[in-house]
């Protein structure tokens, strides 16, 4: 049923109510991951590998297993050699070989921070101490750390199996080149002698970490019946159960997942580091096993997004229409392969209606952590060039940059690059949005003596995804309502689910009780990843309360003595749909509920799906920046982030979501990066030295909110989430050169790096 007709008014949907789980989490009862605890735990703990490129000689732990306190200790040795195998179970594809060679080292290792072994203890201080006993002897290796270096011929070897798949003919010697990718529309090598403009150039992106608050952690427990109970927090309890069964030779029943609140993800909670290990642990030691991650070991040990080196080529004619545009990319895959470059490739210029485009990228294995997900994974790293160079193109035709977007923009029925023809899409609104926003049409106002100021856009784009959701609805017999979802918390899903489900039912949303499930208490659902969850779970739980609405009118009309269909729900109440069903007072859904034991017993609705028809989400990004010329230093001093959101089931939630993007995206293009030094270890592993924004350094993020709703969704709902952290990047870019008259090409646009291209103007 589609809840948003000429006719409909909602009442809940799109209002903005106290947010379900607000209190537990001011008042510190939520339970985190380093929060929880079992009775009999002991402590486990990580080796981790000081070197970046290594083969493991040796492992000696008799020490450690000899002292006081230590229960046990492991090693790859003691979890099952897995054979390549890909899978689509995290937010990628997976080969579930590198994910338990990730986990633990087996006969090399392959960067700074790899686990090698595991000890668990009566205490941290124990299992800190008996890690340092145990003695591993390297042979050191040639490594490489830059993914222009990791391509080239001569280069290290990360894996002698490892040949380029999507090259024709199949090439025969192993290279760090796991893939190629390819998408084409039309003709771009003969569309350029159309053009009257050409700009191009070679962008390149740092590594930069999701940079969550809350490490990761878990809590297992391993049964002598074989029964696993693991408490964690990850953006999918799901995906912690297959991983775990597949890389400990478990069977999927055997293994119940709780989710725990988590601190924050953004995509770098999508793979499993410490609960395999935590498993193999309490299986040799018979006790429950608790490991949390240090913010060290957070960066060393687990997946940041990835660097990349992205060239671009676009051509143009006089009045602005872009007729030709390529763009390569290669991105850094880190230890093993699986760097998001098909999105990278799918999204650069999915903003524009071109009819002859190429896209070539290149999946590149290096030195580094294994890269996990981070918010539209991919999609920052290739928009950040394609869109400065859009906004050159601009200056080059003297024409407003957006309006040579408006004359570019992609619209309903535009074919894109990637495949589908676009529809419901938002895009144009967002650019006239921006166009008339107090913003766009405010005086930047007069620079402070030895600073610039300039002014810059930028566009970005994301397609969300579906996929299996399931939802519970349960009526209490007080009247309430229990909403049960599979889906972890990251964005306000709790409060969206909630209130879905009231605008079905006709109630308010203060009597709806949201509840994230385990594995155990609730239908099989994919990550909450990819913008899904509102959109895919939101049908689920929109269905299992049409289904309890439907059984609450069908107790009324046996309470009434009357046919069902001859019983209709309006404002939270049964009534009969007309004079012919007979006269009678509506019954409240409480005085159904309370009723519930004499018309049949629980009033439930149930629903697993496979959601199809995610609408994509488009953001245009408005940004001001101060440059100091004696230091360098960028300051954001405006900021204003547009997005089309479909229909917002929570605004407040939804601002916050293009508020907390866009603050990613400026850490992103000012600060962040992964630093290492020339032995391959990482010099910047906590937030002393890997400088994130705070709320110090920026100024209040405007939002403007443009719905154009999807209508396969029963509330217009599409994905916000990853679109955000899209075009910021671009935006300060694009700022900056309009204020210095400089183009940077390289992220982050430091204060060093900023003053070093301000020094190259003057000489």
């Amino acid at each position: 049923m589609n809840y948003l007709g000429k006719d409909v008014t909602l009442k809940v949907v799109g209002t903005r109510p106290i947010r379900p789980d607000g209190v537990d989490k001011v008042v510190g009862r939520a339970a985190f991951g380093a929060d929880f605890a079992v009775a009999g735990m002991i402590h486990g703990k990580v080796v981790r590998s000081p070197h970046a490129h290594a083969r493991i000689l040796s492992i000696n732990t008799k020490k450690a297993e000899a002292m006081p306190g230590v229960k046990a200790v492991i090693t790859a040795a003691d979890l099952p050699d897995i054979a390549s195998e890909e899978a689509f179970v995290g937010e990628g594809p997976v080969n579930f070989r590198d994910l338990s060679r990730n986990t633990m080292a087996r006969d090399k290792v392959l960067y700074d921070g790899h686990a090698v072994a595991a000890v668990a203890a009566t205490s941290v201080s124990i299992a800190e101490e008996a890690a340092r006993l145990i003695e591993v002897e390297y042979e050191v290796l040639p490594h490489v750390i830059d993914v222009e270096e990791a391509m080239q011929a001569g280069a290290p070897i990360l894996h002698d199996d490892l040949i380029t798949q999507g090259v024709d003919p199949k090439p025969t010697k192993a290279s760090n080149i796991a893939k190629r990718v390819e998408f084409k529309l039309g003709d771009s090598k003969a569309a350029f002698a159309k053009a009257d403009v050409i700009v191009e150039g070679v962008y390149r992106t740092a590594p930069v970490h999701q940079a969550y608050i809350e490490p990761h952690a878990c809590v297992v427990a391993m049964g002598t019946d074989g029964q696993a109970q693991v408490w964690c927090s990850s953006q999918g309890q799901f995906m912690v159960r297959a991983f775990c069964a597949k890389l400990l030779g478990i069977d999927i029943a055997n293994i119940r997942v709780t989710p725990l609140e988590i601190g924050g993800g953004f995509g770098g909670k999508t793979l499993v580091y410490l609960e395999p290990l935590a498993l193999a642990l309490s299986r040799k030691s018979g006790r429950p096993v608790k490991m949390v991650m240090s913010r060290e070991e957070v960066f060393r040990g687990s997946g940041p997004t990835s660097g990349g080196v992205i060239k671009v080529k676009i051509g143009a004619t006089k009045n602005g229409r872009i007729v030709a545009a390529e763009c390569e990319v290669a991105l850094q895959a880190g230890a093993y392969p699986g760097s998001p470059i098909g999105p990278a490739c799918m999204t650069p210029f999915a903003m524009y209606d071109l009819s002859d485009v190429s896209i070539w990228g290149f999946d590149v294995v290096s030195n580094r952590p294994k890269v996990a997900a981070y918010r539209a994974p991919g999609a920052p790293i290739s928009t950040f060039a394609v869109e400065s160079a859009v906004d050159e193109l601009a200056r080059k035709l003297k024409m407003d940059p957006v309006e040579l977007r408006l004359i570019n923009a992609a619209k309903n029925g535009t074919k894109a690059a990637y495949g589908p023809t676009l529809k419901d899409i938002g895009y144009i609104e967002t650019l006239e949005a921006a166009k008339t926003s107090p913003h766009w049409t405010s005086d930047l106002g007069a620079a402070p003596k030895g600073t610039k100021r300039g002014r810059g856009i930028a566009s970005g784009f994301w397609f969300n995804i579906g996929g299996e959701s399931s939802g519970a609805v349960y009526i209490n017999e007080d009247g309430t309502v229990t909403v049960v979802s599979g889906n972890p918390d990251i964005g306000g899903s709790r409060a969206s689910m909630a209130m879905m489900a009231a605008e079905v039912l006709g109630i308010g949303v203060e009597r709806v009780r949201p509840i994230v499930g385990d594995t155990a208490s609730v239908g099989y659902s994919f990550l909450t990843g990819g913008s899904r969850v509102t959109f895919a779970t939101g049908m689920a739980v929109t269905q299992a309360a049409e289904q309890a609405r439907d059984d609450l009118c069908r107790r009324a009309a046996l309470l009434w003595e009357i046919d069902a269909a001859a019983v209709e729900w309006r404002d939270g109440m049964a009534h009969p749909a007309g004079e012919n069903a007979g006269k009678f007072d509506p019954l409240s859904l409480a005085a159904i509920a309370a009723k519930s034991g004499r018309t049949g017993g629980p009033i439930t609705g149930k629903a697993s799906i496979n959601a199809q028809g995610a609408g994509p989400g488009y953001a245009t990004h408005l940004c001001d920046v101060e440059v100091d010329e004696e230091t360098g230093h960028v300051k954001v001093l405006r900021y204003t982030a547009i997005q089309d959101v479909g229909k917002a089931i929570h605004p407040a939630y939804v601002e916050g979501q293009l508020q907390g993007g866009a603050v990613q995206g400026i850490g992103w293009a000012l600060n962040e990066e992964y630093i290492y030094n020339k032995d391959g270890r990482l010099d910047n592993p906590g937030f002393l030295d890997y400088r994130v924004p705070v709320a110090s350094d920026l100024p209040m993020i405007e939002t403007i909110l443009v719905e154009v709703p999807n209508p396969r969704h029963p509330f217009g709902a599409k994905g916000v989430g990853e679109a955000p952290i899209v075009p910021p990047m671009a935006a300060v870019a694009n700022a900056i050169e309009d204020a210095i008259g400089i183009r940077m090409h390289n992220l982050p646009m430091s204060p060093p790096r900023v003053r070093a291209a301000l020094d190259g103007a003057k000489s």
